[in-house]
């Protein structure tokens, strides 16, 4: 299946998709660009459940509420990202933003790799691909390998 994008606009129409959904619909987009200046983030925790609505409005209230994302001055192919965080959407936690092969399909995604950047968070990698315009669906990943990595949830970023 050729690469395209999703006729979804509004991150919470995710959360009534399953896990199996939102993957297809992520493995079917193109990376896209990489993305730059403030996304309003939604975790998608327990999606398709009668809980998933509750858990996004509670995360994005009271602990993460996007990510913002500054351009590489010297790699226009690079990007540094910091998480919103708390109630007044504290930055911090960074991660260093490229393209590269992701770990669910193999094709192209974006990486938000916090490997290099974060202590608390050296054990994350995010991957996110742009499933319509300004907005991105991605996946949370714990662990430093392909092979050792355990997928936690799915998140979406509106620009």
């Amino acid at each position: 299946m050729p690469n395209t994008q999703t006729a979804i606009t509004d991150p919470e129409e995710f959360l009534k998709l399953s896990v199996e959904q939102l993957d297809e619909i992520f493995r079917n987009a193109p990376a896209g660009a990489i993305p730059i200046g403030r996304g309003d983030g939604t975790a998608i925790i327990a999606p398709d459940t009668v809980v998933s609505d509750t858990i996004a409005k509670f995360v994005h209230i009271f602990t993460w509420k996007g990510k913002f994302f500054e351009s590489d001055p010297v790699d226009p192919q690079r990007a540094v990202l910091k998480n919103r965080l708390f109630l007044l959407g504290t930055k911090a936690i960074a991660a260093q933003v490229y393209r590269g092969e992701s770990w669910l399909d193999g094709k192209e995604c974006i990486v938000l790799d916090y490997s290099q950047t974060s202590i608390v968070a050296q054990w994350i990698r995010d991957e996110i691909r742009e499933v319509s315009p300004g907005l991105y669906l991605g996946i949370v990943y714990w662990g430093k390998q392909k092979s050792g990595a355990h997928r936690l949830i799915h998140f979406a970023l509106k620009f």
